[in-house]
């Protein structure tokens, strides 16, 4: 096991290495420059100074990226940085001087707690009911969950996530949640309930709008599993001898189906992170999809490198806890074989 590991922890870092190195090319190859200031172009002439101090501060600021430097050459100092140093750079433009890394830490853990309530809602809901349409198949639940599912699938994040502001948000036909933000300040004289309910209520659209698509995937391939186990010999052979119908789905049949599940979670955890971009930007909660949206609009490359590492790095663990798993629900597969 520990020569498996050690040899997929240098397989991924060789990846995320060549993943950065696209990204950082990429960047460098778009069209546009990130340190070129509004002053340029606006004093038209009449206020000399200001439009020569403009030009002298983005002068040093693209010598402080490389920018005046060849693509290796920036690429290298970058890795140089991070390799002995563990530095990721400054922000130059979302929150100038400070370092990225203190930018990622303040909006990670509001990202986390929304993907970790959609992935457990997503999982929750969609093997249960997987599993059921499955073992009943063709039956009216089987084809009432296919239907509805399908059409949740079928719908855009952020029109469900417009709808539910107007229907159920502040200001809309039902106001039960907040229209904006997340965490909702607690007030003076609010009972424990209360404070309970300001803390929860901002995250319960926000995972609605990150797991419906998720959960209606992840029903179809948890049924499509279960189908293709309970129709093998080894399953028929359970039933012959006498085992109870409740031991052949969750011992026998779930634990060969659970192989796909797992396969997909490895996609489904950078997935919803990414797709918490446009969720985030919708329900205004300042995380790594704001963020994220930022580094993008004002192209702080800094700050997209080192969300591209953090992006990177969460497909790569992804993909190593499935393998581990894999182990865990099914002890015909050892790390020696792979």
């Amino acid at each position: 096991m520990l020569q498996y590991l050690t040899k997929r922890i240098f397989l991924a870092i060789f990846t995320t290495a060549v993943i950065l190195t696209v990204s950082y090319v990429l960047l460098r190859l778009a069209p546009g420059d990130p340190t070129r200031s509004s002053v340029i172009g606006e004093t038209g002439g009449e206020n000399l100074s200001a439009e020569h101090g403009a030009f002298r501060s983005n002068e040093a600021m693209r010598r402080k990226l490389h920018l005046d430097k060849p693509i290796y050459f920036g690429l290298g100092h970058w890795f140089i940085n991070l390799a002995v140093r563990g530095d990721l750079g400054e922000s130059v433009a979302v929150d100038p001087g400070r370092p990225v890394v203190e930018l990622i830490m303040a909006r990670l853990p509001v990202t986390i707690m929304l993907n970790a309530w959609a992935i457990l809602l997503t999982y929750l809901m969609a093997i249960p009911i997987g599993i059921y349409a499955a073992v009943y198949p063709d039956s009216v639940f089987d084809r009432l969950t296919t239907v509805i599912l399908f059409f949740l699938y079928s719908l855009p994040p952020v029109w469900v996530a417009l709808v539910l502001q107007a229907g159920l948000c502040e200001g809309g036909l039902f106001p039960v949640f907040p229209l904006k933000g997340a965490v909702q300040s607690a007030q003076i004289g609010m009972s424990s309930w209360r404070i309970m309910w300001n803390s929860m209520s901002g995250f319960v659209l926000p995972v609605i709008c990150l797991s419906y698509g998720g959960f209606a995937a992840l029903s179809r391939y948890s049924r499509s599993g279960m189908l293709d186990v309970l129709g093998q010999d080894f399953i028929r052979t359970a039933r012959a001898k006498g085992v109870a119908e409740h031991l052949v789905l969750f011992r026998h049949a779930l634990r060969n189906a659970m192989i796909i599940l797992i396969t997909i979670f490895a996609g489904l955890l950078p997935g919803l992170v990414a797709g918490s971009i446009i969720i985030e930007y919708v329900f205004s909660i300042n995380g790594m999809g704001t963020l994220s949206l930022l580094a993008l609009n004002s192209r702080d490359y800094p700050l997209q490198m080192a969300l591209f590492s953090f992006g990177s790095g969460l497909t790569l663990a992804g993909i190593m806890i499935s393998d581990l798993l894999y182990v865990a629900v099914d002890p015909r597969i050892n790390f020696s074989s792979r």
